[in-house]
């Protein structure tokens, strides 16, 4: 079937516009959406857009887009701390499976060159499924994150090497088969030199430039330019045989301390999210559905082979690295699949007469396996790190609280509670810390933090931390039922004690003011009108009139806030109450306004009149 390729962009865009919202419903994630929609429109089942590599061509921009967007947000200094799990850890785990995957084909027959031409290419791992999964997760600044990309990042590296070790291990096949004009001190010398430009254009020239386009107001152009930048990059790192995802990545490196850094990101990923997607629908379609029918008991046994044998080298190598037992799972699931780059490296292989057609089918379609299964994969994590938590706050038994006698006790100590904790700490005021966090508190106690486990809602808890002769009870817990469940404890088994709480909201608030807690802060408004009092200094009301507007309406609300639970199964009425004071407000902060207007008016005529006055007695003496 004939089609053109604004046909291929309609089904592509369907497909990506009606899978990948309905995976992301059905909590899948848009990496599985993508695949799926990949495996639908291609020549296995429905065969809309046949198979088509120079489509996957385009769509591995997405990767290298991706990388120069990383490195945006990566300035060298911490990439520079980074150095140590880039290197060890990355090392580690490129050696370490590299070796096992080898012994493995050995014992099944292959001859020692394609057993280690197979061992470095399954070490690599997806860098765009990984990176993109993990950050729809919110999981890239975890541990498990950061320890993945420093991985990928050396895996990156050691495409290189890989690509230049190849023809080595080709049978009969003693040099590169379009040998280099260049010797090799030639071309470690270019390789320097198109380094060297990159990072000192990147400095000295880039910002010029961008700063010239930019004053011509153009967005067009300004885009434009980011996406040369981009490409002309790639194409001068491929040039001179490197990575053109490593090359974009330092030229984003060199640029994230850039002023133009985020005008930059802005322009690029859109170009990103639609490449990406591409390339995963790209993935998708390549699976070879006809050869997984002959073979379906080898196909999965080799998929389960990669994928236990990755998952157990990665579990090794986070133990030795220290990580914690969360985070090592996550870490190894991440990155238990096999590369984009396998495709290339597999062909390359092919071409060298390495590896049969039949041999680079079934390890082809192995890889495109694993990468579908990984959003799988870290869904199961997912599973499995929320019940071990169950486990551990089910096991864990409270924490002993010996001779604690300080008149606070704060219950929760997330973001909210830290802050109130630190401000009584620096007047010197003791505090008794209950959370039932494990992972928090660990956090927390590195950082210096006395926290206590447990959980407050239990009385013998509460009195081991002192509440019948503490204060003040300050519950900062961010879960609704639970910070009323500790309200009503509190005021039936310790009623001395002085209550504050944090609402979430304003229903919350509601709650609390019907069990009678009287000091109820909602954890948003006191920074919003803060947000609203600076707004009112930028647009030029004086600073007091400003600070004096923003405690009037804080005022003015919390007595709307009272008055309205009193009307909760009255909509009609609520709503009536919340329009009144508005208006009120409005007329208060407008009477304010002109009342101090009218004094400096007549603070102009009091002055006026008393130089009048001094004239006058001047004249008399």
């Amino acid at each position: 079937m004939e089609q053109n390729m604004l046909f291929d962009a309609a089904i592509f865009l369907t497909a990506a516009v009606v899978s990948v919202p309905i995976a992301r419903r059905f909590g899948l994630g848009s990496v599985l959406g993508y695949l799926l929609a990949g495996v639908l429109i291609g020549p296995y089942l429905f065969n809309f857009v046949g198979a088509n590599d120079e489509v996957m061509h385009v769509a591995e921009f997405g990767v290298v887009l991706m990388l120069f967007l990383i490195g945006l947000e990566l300035k060298p200094a911490l990439l520079w701390q980074l150095k140590g799990p880039i290197i060890g850890i990355g090392g580690s785990q490129v050696i370490l499976t590299t070796v096992a995957f080898s012994i493995i084909a050995l014992a099944l027959g292959l001859r020692w060159q394609q057993a280690i031409a197979i061992g470095m290419i399954l070490a690599l791992s997806s860098t765009a499924i990984v990176l993109q999964s993990l950050t729809e997760r919110r999981m890239l600044k975890s541990e498990a994150g950061q320890t993945s990309f420093s991985v990928l990042l050396f895996q990156d590296i050691a495409v290189i090497p890989m690509l230049a070790l190849l023809p080595f291990l080709a049978p009969g096949i003693k040099s590169v088969p379009e040998p280099s004009s260049l010797s090799g001190w030639q071309n470690g010398l270019l390789i320097a030199l198109v380094i060297s430009g990159i990072v000192l254009g990147g400095h000295y020239l880039m910002r010029p430039v961008f700063r010239f386009i930019a004053q011509s107001g153009l967005r067009e152009i300004f885009v434009a330019a980011a996406l040369l930048l981009v490409i002309m990059t790639a194409l001068a790192t491929e040039a001179v045989g490197l990575s053109p995802a490593l090359g974009t990545f330092l030229a984003g490196v060199v640029l994230a301390e850039s002023e133009y850094r985020h005008e930059l990101e802005a322009n690029i990923e859109p170009f990103k999210g639609l490449l990406l997607g591409l390339f995963f629908i790209s993935v998708g379609a390549g699976i070879n559905f006809s050869l997984l029918a002959q073979h379906p008991f080898l196909v999965a046994g080799l998929l389960v082979l990669l994928l236990t044998v990755k998952f157990l080298i990665l579990q090794g190598v986070g133990g030795l690295a220290r990580m914690t037992h969360g985070h090592r799972w996550s870490f190894a699931f991440a990155l238990a699949q096999g590369s984009e780059f396998a495709f290339v490296l597999f062909s390359f292989a092919r071409q060298l007469k390495l590896f049969d057609a039949e041999l680079v089918a079934l390890l082809t379609l192995t890889v495109a396996l694993s990468m579908a299964f990984t959003p799988l994969l870290l869904m199961l994590n997912s599973y499995l790190q929320s019940q071990w938590q169950k486990q551990d706050e089910q096991q864990r038994e409270a924490d002993p609280i010996v001779d604690q006698n300080n008149p606070v006790i704060i219950v929760g100590f997330g973001r909210f509670g830290q802050i109130i904790g630190r401000l009584l700490h620096a007047h010197g005021i003791g505090t008794t810390v209950l959370d039932n966090d494990v992972s928090h508190i660990e956090m927390l106690r590195k950082y210096g933090y006395k926290v206590f486990y447990g959980d407050a809602d239990r009385i013998d808890l509460l009195q081991a931390a002192g509440a019948d002769k503490a204060k003040l009870l300050i519950i900062a817990v961010s879960n609704q039922a639970k910070s009323i469940a500790l309200c009503e404890l509190a005021q039936r088994h310790f009623p001395q004690l002085k209550i504050l709480v944090r609402a979430v909201d304003r229903a919350h608030a509601h709650l609390l003011l019907q069990l009678g807690v009287e000091l109820i802060y909602r954890e948003t408004v006191g920074s919003a009108v803060d947000l609203g009092v600076a707004a009112l200094r930028q647009l030029g009301i004086r600073g007091n009139l400003a600070w004096r507007a923003g405690q009037t309406f804080k005022e003015h609300d919390e007595k709307l806030l009272r008055e309205q639970t009193a009307f909760l199964d009255d909509e009609k009425m609520y709503i009536t109450k919340s329009v009144q004071y508005r208006h009120i407000l409005a007329e208060m902060l407008q009477a304010t306004q002109q009342d101090r207007h009218s004094e400096l008016m007549h603070a102009w005529e009091h002055i006026d009149e008393d130089e009048d006055e001094d004239e006058e007695h001047e004249g008399i003496h």
